[in-house]
């Protein structure tokens, strides 16, 4: 990764020159898996679409993107990062200075690959971004602003993707009600190795990779890439009645945690622990139910799979986790428990009961499933590229 004279850095191959014309769509969503990832389904759904199209995404020397995006093959272009602080501090005081600096930045990276589009993830690189395809970039002698493509994937809309819903062209939500006017629902894109998942088909397959019989009952725990204390305490207490339930468990505790668990009684069907999934894909096929958090990109994932789940929201913010899974509950495809309520007896009793209860968790998959956008990727994608063509001909 190199610095640029303009203060720009890239990553990722080149081979894709703004002279070569093809649509020229730029991301922006850094910072977070919450924000890159959904940001790097639709990259992957636009070159489905158009094969020729230029692909930019725009980020943070802090965040995620500098190793996601370019694993995923896309460029990288890197602004000034601006956290928006929730109180008094010396950020605010630097906060107008960062704001300009990183309008600058991102004006030049539009400029540079003369965008037609720009689409938004929320977070701290989208505000930039937003402000800056509204100023536009100079371009043969005319100055043009670049339309707009919000898409908010929680249930309660940021500061970010507020201000730039206001003069977006499109504005796309996972949620009726985000906070924002004049949504149109499509989902949280997700990639497609996931949404393509048929776990019917991959069923024995994922059994047998982790060390399970093809008929097992599977209950699958995880509480993000670092874990869950909290899930892991309530789950690993109730490890002898699962056990006891004739439930087999995969349990993915997180690099840093360790279980407390006992010793596996005979003939105890298997309590499989890991510190992390490496293949989600085969854990999602190999599972009956979840146990997990409800940040908007793991009850996207859950439910674009048809996998029902105990959602537990992380009790932080102003509730949204709990706000992203109230759809899929509504619907019959999960439950959901405050954190505070999540005890070994809860598991025990509630969890191992549903476990066993064949014609409550085929309700609830077929639930999971109808809950689920496995096509959001592909919509993002249309709903810009037809943006982009239509802005082209207004153009010319």
């Amino acid at each position: 990764m190199s610095e640029g004279k303009t203060g720009r850095a890239t990553s990722g191959p080149r081979g894709q020159e703004p002279g070569d014309r093809g649509i020229s769509i730029v991301l922006a969503g850094g910072g977070t898996a919450g924000h890159v990832e959904p940001a790097m389904a639709v990259a992957d759904a636009l070159r489905e679409l158009d094969p020729q199209v230029r692909i930019t995404a725009l980020g943070t020397a802090r965040g995620l993107e500098t190793r996601l995006v370019p694993q995923r093959g896309y460029d990288l272009e890197l602004i000034t990062p601006v956290p928006l602080p929730r109180k008094p501090s010396g950020d605010l005081v630097r906060l107008p200075l960062r704001v300009r600096t990183a309008i600058r930045q991102t004006r030049s990276v539009l400029a540079g690959v003369e965008a037609d589009v720009v689409i938004g993830f929320g977070g701290y690189v989208a505000l930039p971004a937003y402000l800056a395809a509204r100023g536009g970039f100079g371009l043969h002698g005319r100055r043009r602003a670049v339309p707009v493509v919000v898409h908010e994937a929680n249930a309660s809309a940021g500061l970010a993707n507020r201000v730039g819903a206001v003069s977006a062209r499109r504005v796309l939500s996972a949620v009726p009600e985000p906070g924002l006017r004049k949504v149109e629902v499509v989902g949280v894109p997700v990639r497609a190795a996931i949404t393509s998942l048929d776990r019917a088909a991959l069923r024995a397959e994922a059994r047998a990779f982790f060390g399970f019989a093809p008929d097992a009952k599977v209950l699958l725990v995880f509480g993000g890439s670092q874990g869950a204390q909290s899930i892991n305490r309530a789950v690993s207490a109730a490890a002898e009645a699962l056990g006891a339930a004739g439930v087999s468990v995969l349990h993915a505790h997180g690099p840093k945690n360790t279980l407390d668990l006992p010793p596996a009684a005979a003939g105890a069907p298997p309590y499989v622990a890991v510190p992390y999934l490496d293949r989600m894909d085969l854990a999602y096929a190999a599972a009956d139910l979840a146990i997990c958090r409800s940040g908007a990109m793991t009850v996207a994932e859950v439910t674009a799979v048809g996998l029902p789940a105990v959602y537990v929201p992380l009790p932080i913010g102003n509730g949204e986790q709990r706000l992203n899974a109230l759809p899929v509950v509504s619907a019959g495809g999960g439950i959901v428990i405050d954190d505070a309520e999540l005890t070994g007896g809860f598991v025990a009793d509630t969890v191992a009961s549903l476990m066993t209860d064949d014609a409550r968790l085929a309700e609830m998959t077929a639930a999971a499933s109808l809950s689920g956008h496995p096509d959001a990727a592909r919509r993002v994608a249309q709903v810009a590229l037809d943006i982009a063509h239509a802005q082209r001909k207004r153009l010319q």
